[in-house]
């Protein structure tokens, strides 16, 4: 009956079969999750870096944008640049 309605042939004989191969998904999901997280950490400690507590490197101002309600202040963007 869910075959039918599936527009399959007929019934896997192994219910394995029918949902094993959504793993790599998950793995997939998973390894981009996991790269994300890196990816914010790094962007973490660029901030951290470039505030003036350390002043360990300093971004151009290739990486600030104009705020929109006050069009002529610099915003740091210095998160966006990983």
């Amino acid at each position: 009956m869910t075959a039918e309605a599936l527009c399959l042939r007929e019934p896997t004989r192994n219910s394995i079969d029918s949902v094993s191969d959504h793993d790599f998904a998950l793995e997939f999901l998973s390894i981009g999750t996991l790269c994300a997280m890196h990816l914010s950490h790094l962007a973490e400690e660029i901030v951290l870096w470039s505030s003036t507590q350390f002043h360990f490197i300093h971004l151009s101002d290739a990486f600030s944008t104009n705020s929109s309600i006050m069009p002529y202040h610099a915003t740091q963007e210095k998160s966006r640049c990983c």
